[in-house]
C-alpha cells in the first residue's frame, strides 16, 4: 500500500465522530479513502452534518505520528500487513457481519501463508471462555484445541488469560507436525502491544505459527470497551464457536450471541451445577447450543471427517477410572471443587493416608490444589 493511501485510511479511522458505518457510507459515495478527503465541503454536506464536514476537512493532530509509526512497523518485518475493507487481504467473511471493521492490522509468519486461514472460515473454529477457568476448564480448552488442530482446524480466540490462552497453546501443540495456520488471535489493542503482558511469549509463538489480528491502530492501549467489540471478529472468522466455561455475564456469551446472529454454530461444554463458571454454558445449551462431551461431537456437527481410530478429548473419560488408580477414591472426589474435610468425611481415611493419596493423584496429574485449601479432580481426557 502506498503511503498516501495508508494516510487516507488512518485519517478516516482517526476522524472524530466518524465511525465504521459513516465511513462505509463515505466510501460508497466517493469510491476510496483518498477520494473522501478530496471532496468539497458542499459534497460532504450532502452525506452529513456540518460536524461531519468539519471532521473530514480537519486533519487529526495525531495523524502524522501514527502514519510514521505504522510505516515503520510495516517496514520492521516481512510478517505484517494492513488490510482496509475491500482490499485483497481483507477477509470476505467479515463483509457479511454487522459492523465489519474498517481496517485490519495483521501479523503472522510468513504473512501470505498465514493470511490463507482468514479466507477459509470452514476450517476455523473459535474457542472462548472464562478468564478464570477451573483447572478442568483450562485443561479442556487446551486438549480440545490440540485435537482440532491435529485434524487441520485453525483455532480462533482472543488471547485473553484463561481459556483463550489455553486454546491458543493447545492449537500450537496440535499443529506442530503439520503446515498451515495453527491459530488466530483477535486482540483488543494495537499490534505493537501485547495484553496481557503474561502472554508475551505466547504472542511470539502465535505470530510465528499463525496470525494476530486487530482492528485498532498501533498504540491503542487495552481499553475495556475494545474487548467485547473484537468478539464479532472472532465469531465472524469462524464456522462455529465452542464455549468451554463461562459465567452468566461472561464476554464469551457475547461472542456466542454474535455467532448466532451471524448464522454460525454454537457449542458448549457442560460442567458442575455448583460451579459459577458452568452457568453460562448451561444457559447456552438451554438456548439451543449443542452440548459437547467430546471433540468428535463438534467435528461431526461441522461435517469434518475423522480418520479411523482417532480418540479425541472426552471419549470414554468415565470408563477408565480403574486404570487411573483407586476408582472408589476418585469417585468420592467427584469433579467439583472440594475441601480436605469433605474428602475425609466421604472416605473415612485418616489424615496421613488421605494426604498421601491426594499427593499421589496430584503428581499423576489427576488432581489440582486450589486456593483456599480446595481440591479438584482433573480428567486427562
Amino acid at each position: 500500500m502506498e503511503r498516501a493511501e495508508l494516510k487516507a485510511w488512518l485519517r478516516l479511522t482517526l476522524s472524530p465522530g466518524v465511525g465504521n458505518e459513516t465511513a462505509r457510507k463515505l466510501l460508497a459515495a466517493f469510491g476510496s479513502a483518498e477520494a473522501v478527503f478530496g471532496q468539497s465541503p458542499a459534497a460532504l454536506r450532502q452525506l452529513g452534518s456540518d460536524k461531519l464536514v468539519s471532521a473530514i476537512t480537519t486533519e487529526p493532530p495525531k495523524l502524522a505520528d501514527l502514519l510514521q509509526a505504522t510505516c515503520d512497523w510495516l517496514a520492521g518485518a516481512d510478517n505484517r500487513a494492513v488490510a482496509p475493507i475491500g482490499s485483497t487481504h481483507y477477509p470476505a467473511a467479515l463483509l457479511q457481519i454487522e459492523d465489519p471493521p474498517l481496517v485490519l492490522y495483521m501479523m503472522g509468519s510468513p504473512i501470505n501463508h498465514a493470511l490463507s486461514a482468514i479466507y477459509n472460515i470452514a476450517s476455523n473454529l473459535a474457542i472462548v471462555g472464562s478468564r478464570n477457568p477451573t483447572p478442568q476448564g483450562e485443561q479442556n480448552a487446551r486438549q480440545f484445541a490440540k485435537a482440532f488442530a491435529e485434524q487441520g482446524l485453525c483455532i480462533v480466540s482472543g488471547m485473553a488469560l484463561g481459556v483463550d490462552g489455553a486454546a491458543h497453546d493447545g492449537a500450537l501443540l496440535g499443529s506442530a507436525s503439520r503446515e498451515g495456520c495453527a491459530t488466530m488471535a483477535v486482540v483488543g489493542t494495537g499490534l505493537d502491544r501485547v495484553y496481557p503482558k503474561k502472554h508475551l511469549a505466547l504472542a511470539h509463538r502465535i505470530a510465528a505459527n499463525g496470525l494476530i489480528i486487530s482492528e485498532f491502530p498501533l498504540g491503542t492501549p487495552p481499553l475495556t470497551a475494545n474487548f467485547p467489540k473484537r468478539n464479532r471478529i472472532i465469531s465472524g472468522l469462524s464456522v462455529g464457536t465452542l464455549v468451554v466455561e463461562a459465567a452468566l455475564k461472561s464476554g464469551s456469551l457475547i461472542t456466542a450471541r454474535m455467532a448466532v446472529e451471524q448464522g454460525k454454530e454454537v457449542f458448549a461444554i457442560p460442567g458442575s451445577i455448583h460451579s459459577p463458571q458452568s452457568r453460562g454454558c448451561h444457559y447456552l445449551i438451554k438456548q439451543g447450543a449443542k452440548l459437547v462431551e467430546t471433540a468428535q461431537d463438534v467435528m461431526e456437527e461441522l461435517n469434518i471427517p475423522l480418520p479411523a481410530g482417532i480418540r479425541l478429548p472426552g471419549d470414554d473419560d468415565g470408563d477408565d477410572e480403574a486404570a487411573e488408580g483407586d476408582s472408589s477414591f476418585l469417585s468420592a472426589l467427584g469433579f467439583d471443587m472440594v475441601s480436605l474435610d469433605a474428602i475425609q468425611a466421604r472416605t473415612g481415611l485418616p489424615t496421613p493416608e488421605l494426604q498421601a493419596r491426594l499427593l499421589e493423584l496430584e503428581l499423576d496429574g489427576l488432581l489440582m490444589r486450589l486456593p483456599g485449601g480446595l481440591f479438584q479432580r482433573v480428567s486427562k481426557g
